[in-house]
């Protein structure tokens, strides 16, 4: 150790400010032949160190030699503090009547500051076990003591302890107060590890509040702080795990609590631990739909609770199982008295989560039809509604509507939705994201389906429209947040761009790239953890769907919403100063033909193959009967826009025979579309031409239009760089791109254009002032967008629309390249002669040549927006 080693009794800190050096200088006091006393003190640093970062075994044999080595020294106080860390160590071994064994004795054995501490350790084991009155009580008894003597280190752990038992009792304002104490004292030492659990505890009180962002930057800057002390962090993996899922990213908790319960398993670590993973692994799973893993995990989570005496965390474990095993289909009447039983012992233990369990016993005797017990169990978790901060709430609104469904009220059914997504978006709009948003979206699914479901009963169309507004595309039509100017995410986005360059450059010249991949999942992770950090600006307009001005705005036109409830498919058909509603398909069927025409027109876009130009065609036919039914004979002759749930965003609308030889649009939501088409150009009217590398035709476009834009910005063979492209793009008139797209299902914000220095991607899009009014992306899945949450969409085109672009045209699917090219100089051809971009997409489709791929082409492009 530099500048020497420290006092003995310093050891004992040193484990929470510099966990290796306590270990090394324990290590060197054993080898220099030490008294019983300080060979107590190194074997007790040697078993915390290995109690809360190594092998819990390693850990009971050096603290049992410690509390021998503590007894022969002849100190009371030694032996008590000894037999406390040898408490908390039996308690994270699973054998709790040892713990409370040793911690008693502790208790009996020590006096003045040492009880304080061994009062805390107790405290904390009560809080693992899940007995927080008990926790608070000997806290309370502790923290004076502690305080009056000075002992800053153990009266900021104390508080630190306090406030987290407070969260656990729903007392978030009790819990800041006490943070902020710890932290003002924490300020005053070196505590380093003690300073990264303080601020990893502000996290977890920032989410307890309902800020998402914030939790997810003070766990970030704790995990930073874990790893440059080189200690493991079990306990911020499970409370990360909460709050991703509460941000509905449900599959990173599955993988994170996996993996946490990995790597603790190959160190020998904690096994209650190990019980929490577990539970966070069930709550993850389940929220992803896969019932089986949640089963698996929360039957492992609660053998392991129910062997470590922890009632509390049992219970919460027995929650996940009874929801999963509703989940995977098993109603049964046994199911709604286990929900009941576990709601009424989470009240009588006080978890919040009480609600949770009464809203699920209500759910599942209503799928009985058993009314009464219903009820019951609904009016138990109504009064959740009032309580804890806004995205916890939902779930009493939620059981408030189904009462009102059950009660035969469609006013009672459309109040509490109208009340809980009114709170959802209080709390949607803390997100800065685009990808949190949507996401945080799915929490009000159920809110969204019982308020369509209940218009759809009163038969009143209009009513229908508005409900199935009110939770559609809400990214798209809410205030954007522009990323920071912060330097470290605009180094981290062009290191990724160089990297993937790179990265392409290398693999086709066959070479093996392991490395520079590592390196550029490194990058999307660093470059997503910092948008996710975005906290929004919290407000919204307040607009919702004016039916009247939407159809002023059709004028002698169509607007299509294609509504999904309950499965089926609903028209809703907007025009004509009116609105009606038609019966449609099965919204599983429409996904089905959607797979089939898709792969089709990859194929046919690649091959030629004129054979399958009537196979597609038929297909169209079935699509359309599926999607429009009736409506189909309703839709005038004028243009049409069509607004689809976010799952069917990816049909090829051109190959409906209805729309194939007229001006049509596509947009998210009828909100969306309504707001784009009161964009205004912008006055100066430039036009930019973008050629990107490597593409099989050189963008032959690009030039050709060149010429006919006269002035305009013209990015090619090596200038169109990203910061170039993003430059001459913002606020633009019309934008032409034509480089390689790259659309990622896993991952949409990733979604790409291909530049002379590498993908241009959403989060860069986002940094855009104005985006442009108008654009067109020739490149392949340019229009493909990911859905996420209840009925959100992400992905290139979904982040220009909010940004101010009125309309863009781009595919869904792969294109020939060289069949682009006839396509966008027709395209062009008719935007210059005063044809809006539906019209011009028409007619382009129209133009020859007429061969299978480029009759392939034409297919695959569609309109966006007010188009």
């Amino acid at each position: 150790m530099t500048g020497g080693s420290p006092p003995i009794l310093d050891l004992l800190p040193l484990v929470f400010a510099r966990p290796k050096d306590a270990l090394s200088g324990a290590r060197a006091v054993l080898e220099a032949g030490p008294t019983a006393h300080d060979a107590s003190v190194a074997h007790q640093v040697i078993g915390i160190w290995e109690r809360d970062f190594g092998d819990l075994g390693a850990a009971l044999t050096h603290l049992r030699r410690a509390r021998a080595l503590a007894a022969r020294s002849g100190s009371p106080d030694r032996e008590a503090d000894v037999l406390a860390t040898l408490g908390a160590a039996l308690m994270h071994a699973g054998r709790t009547r040892h713990a409370m064994k040793a911690l008693d004795q502790a208790v009996e054995r020590g006096a003045g500051t040492t009880l304080a501490r061994v009062l805390f350790r107790r405290g904390y084991v009560w809080w693992v076990l899940g007995h927080h009155r008990q926790a608070l009580d000997d806290l309370r008894r502790a923290t004076p003591v502690l305080r009056q003597a000075g002992d800053v280190i153990w009266t900021a752990r104390a508080l630190t302890l306090r406030a987290t038992v407070h969260l656990a009792m729903g007392s978030v304002e009790r819990a800041e107060a006490d943070f902020g104490s710890a932290e003002r004292l924490w300020a005053t030492t070196d505590q380093e590890h003690d300073k990264a659990d303080a601020v990893e505890s502000r996290g977890l009180a920032a989410f307890r509040s309902g800020d998402i962002p914030a939790a997810l930057r003070l766990f970030d800057e704790a995990a930073r702080s874990y790893a440059a002390l080189g200690t493991p962090m079990f306990m911020l993996n499970i409370r990360r795990c909460e709050v991703l899922m509460a941000a509905g990213l449900a599959r990173e908790a599955l993988d994170e609590a996996d993996g946490a319960t990995n790597a603790l398993d190959g160190i020998g670590g904690q096994s209650t631990r190990r019980a929490e993973l577990l539970l966070a692994a069930a709550r993850a799973a389940n929220a992803t739909g896969d019932a089986a893993t949640a089963i698996a995990r929360a039957t492992a989570a609660i053998s392991l609770f129910s062997s470590q005496h922890r009632e509390w965390w049992e219970v919460h474990a027995r929650l996940v199982l009874v929801e999963a095993r509703v989940a995977g289909g098993r109603i049964s009447g046994r199911l709604v008295g286990d929900a009941a039983t576990v709601a009424a012992r989470l009240s009588e233990l006080g978890s919040p989560s009480a609600v949770e369990a009464s809203l699920l016993a209500g759910r599942t005797a209503l799928a009985l039809g058993w009314a009464d017990d219903a009820e019951r169990h609904l009016v138990a978790a109504a009064r959740g509604r009032s309580r804890g901060p806004a995205f916890a709430r939902v779930g009493g609104w939620a059981a408030q509507a189904l009462r009102a469904e059950a009660a035969g009220s469609v006013r009672g059914v459309l109040d509490a939705c109208r009340r809980g997504l009114d709170l959802l978006d209080e709390h949607r709009l803390t997100l800065g994201a685009s990808e949190l948003r949507a996401r945080a979206t799915a929490q009000g699914a159920e809110l969204a389906v019982l308020a369509q479901r209940a218009s759809l009963r009163s038969d009143r169309p209009r009513r229908l429209l508005v409900w199935s507004e009110r939770w559609r595309a809400t990214v798209l039509t809410a205030p954007p947040t522009r990323p920071p100017a912060d330097p470290a995410l605009l180094r981290d986005l062009t290191a990724f761009r160089e990297i993937t360059s790179r990265a392409e450059a290398a693999r086709s010249a066959g070479a093996s790239i392991p490395a520079l991949e590592r390196e550029r999942r490194r990058l999307e992770r660093e470059i997503r953890s910092r948008t996710l950090h975005i906290r929004g600006e919290g407000r919204s307009d307040g607009r919702r769907l004016d039916v009247r001005r939407l159809l002023d705005r059709i004028e002698d036109g169509r607007l299509v919403e294609i509504v999904a409830v309950d499965g089926e498919l609903h028209v809703l058909l907007c025009g004509n100063g009116r609105v009606r509603r038609f019966p449609a398909g099965r919204f599983a069927d429409a996904m089905a033909e959607v797979d089939h025409l898709s792969a089709g027109l990859r194929r046919l876009a690649h091959t030629g193959d004129a054979g399958r130009l009537a196979l597609l065609e038929a297909g169209g036919r079935r699509l359309e009967e599926i999607l429009l039914g009736p409506a189909v004979g309703h839709l005038g002759t004028g243009p049409v826009v069509v607004v689809p749930p976010g799952r069917l965003h990816g049909v090829p609308w051109a190959l409906l025979p209805a729309l194939r030889e007229r001006a049509f649009s596509v947009a998210p939501s009828a909100s969306c579309w309504l707001r784009a088409r009161e964009i205004e150009p912008p006055p100066e009217g430039r036009f930019v031409l973008v050629r990107g590398p490597d593409l099989a035709t050189g963008g032959a476009e690009v030039p050709r239009l060149a010429s006919r834009y006269g002035g305009a910005t013209v990015l090619e063979n090596g200038t169109a760089s990203v910061p170039a492209v993003l430059e001459a793009i913002d606020g633009c008139l019309l934008a032409h791109i034509a480089a390689h797209g790259t659309f990622r299902a896993d991952s949409p914000m990733f979604s790409s254009l291909r530049m002379d220095d590498g993908p241009l991607t959403v989060h860069d899009f986002e940094r855009l002032r104005r985006s442009p009014h108008q654009i067109i992306l020739s490149s392949c899945d340019s229009g493909r967008l990911a859905s996420v949450g209840s009925d959100e969409l992400l992905g290139l085109a979904a982040a220009l629309l909010p940004l101010g672009t009125a309309g863009i045209v781009a595919s869904c699917v792969p294109v020939n390249d060289e069949a682009v090219v006839p396509l966008m100089l027709a395209l062009h051809e008719g935007m210059r002669a005063g044809l809006t971009m539906a019209e011009a997409l028409r007619d382009a489709r129209r133009a020859p040549p007429h061969d299978a791929v480029h009759q392939a082409a034409g297919w695959a492009f569609s309109a966006i927006g007010a188009a």
